[in-house]
């Protein structure tokens, strides 16, 4: 069963894009199986910084074929730039690969988005507006336009003018935004359509195929276990399946194909746009943390909340997801401090909670009960294996570890790909 599924164990930005790139040269395929560019993965290697939101982080390795898999939703403008971007950094695209079956997003979707959080105001839900979650409404009530359709010209603008006699409707009336003219936007599509037709492939039949041949397959999540829809902090989460069932139904594999869970989270914990967040941090050590771990979305350049590390959303991840493994990253950041909380548990209304509440007004509620735990305040980034971390950061891993029930396999401290502590992870045992 050599399928392994990377994903987020708090709200995203847990790193995930460098532990893909890190562990990818094992593998033979990595396929992205949800969420659009709504996600961001930084991948840095010597002087080689590149901001990846729709491409697999593998493209990297020239070895690997990178798949965009059937659960995602693509707006090709940004892709084709994507793309662009690579190919002058001197990374060839040629293997990228793209299920005919992942939805687009259309230029109707980015306006929707936009006029939908301007409407909502001080109640918006701090989407990216990207345009994912109308793609992704439009994809669940069976009227959304499919990579596929750009093989067929005729299609492809039949489903356009149809589209727009709606969303022209929505546009005007509701958002008080212009129309968009369905011959232009076929125009457009029709230019996309050449770029991005010869990477089209039929992805569940491709992947299956591999599994069975003993090639190893990564599925690399987008967002973290918190955003997603079903089992993150509804409504404040992101419009696709995050979780490790995702993975799945995301790539057209069956969930007997997938043999390791590697769940990301840093060492602390921060949060992108509106929604609940117990641990968050108010004060100066919140700013610090945010300056010291250059706390920036990658995708919108937001500044991300910052707060102390929540064991109870990580003990929830591993059940939800099926954890067989923990990565931790940015511990060297909490090297600027002298003393360190984990929030253990939640208290509300008289109760005790070790895992996330059902009842959201419970979650928003919250309240933190900490366990302190005293800092390093020494650098860590040239460490290289476990036992060269101070005893205090090795107390602090053990201590998080026990409380999430998962190994820690993989260790982070600092950006660069070198600087990884390789303490347990084994992909093919």
């Amino acid at each position: 069963m050599p399928g392994i599924v990377l994903l987020g164990a708090q709200w995203g930005d847990e790193g995930k894009g460098k532990i893909t790139d890190l562990i990818a040269d094992d593998f033979d395929f990595v396929v992205r199986y949800q969420g659009g560019n709504n996600a961001g993965h930084t991948v840095i290697h010597g002087d080689t910084h590149l901001a990846l939101h729709l491409i697999p982080s593998g493209i990297m390795y020239p070895h690997i074929t990178p798949l965009i898999g059937n659960g995602c939703v693509i707006d090709p403008k940004v892709l084709i730039g994507e793309m662009d971007k690579l190919e002058a950094g001197g990374i060839s695209t040629e293997r990228l690969l793209i299920s005919g079956n992942a939805h687009l997003i259309m230029p109707w979707h980015l306006l929707l988005d936009a006029g939908s959080e301007r409407k909502l105001g001080q109640n918006e839900i701090g989407t990216t507006r990207r345009g994912i979650g109308p793609a992704y409404q439009d994809k669940a009530a069976r009227t959304g336009i499919r990579v596929q359709d750009l093989l067929d010209a005729h299609i492809l603008k039949l489903k356009i003018e149809t589209a727009l006699v709606e969303k022209n409707e929505l546009l005007t009336k509701i958002y008080r935004i212009d129309p968009l003219d369905p011959v232009e936007v076929y125009r457009d599509f029709q230019r996309f359509a050449d770029r991005i037709v010869p990477h089209i492939c039929e992805s569940s039949q491709l992947l299956n195929a591999a599994l069975r041949d003993n090639q190893w397959v990564l599925f690399e999540g987008a967002q973290g276990t918190l955003l997603d829809l079903d089992h993150g902090t509804y409504p404040f989460v992101t419009s696709s399946s995050c979780t490790a069932g995702g993975a799945a139904i995301g790539s057209g594999v069956g969930p007997t194909q997938i043999n390791k869970v590697l769940g990301i989270a840093k060492a602390y914990i921060t949060r992108v746009g509106s929604g609940p967040f117990p641990t968050e941090l108010f004060d100066k050590t919140g700013q610090l943390l945010g300056e010291v771990g250059a706390e920036f979305g990658t995708t919108t350049g937001r500044a991300r909340r910052c707060g102390w590390y929540d064991a109870v959303i990580v003990r929830y991840a591993a059940e939800v997801n099926g954890l067989t493994d923990l990565c931790i990253t940015k511990l060297d950041v909490l090297s600027c401090l002298d003393t360190i909380k984990v929030c253990v548990a939640y208290e509300h209304d008289g109760r005790r909670y070790t895992t996330v509440p059902g009842s959201q007004s419970a979650f928003h509620h919250a309240t933190p009960i900490y366990e302190e735990l005293p800092g390093w305040q020494t650098d860590i980034s040239a460490c290289r294996s476990y036992y060269e971390l101070p005893r205090e950061a090795r107390d602090y891993i053990d201590f998080i570890e026990n409380l999430a029930d998962v190994p820690v396999s993989i260790i982070a401290v600092g950006p660069e790909r070198t600087q990884t502590i390789m303490r347990r992870w084994k992909p093919r045992s």
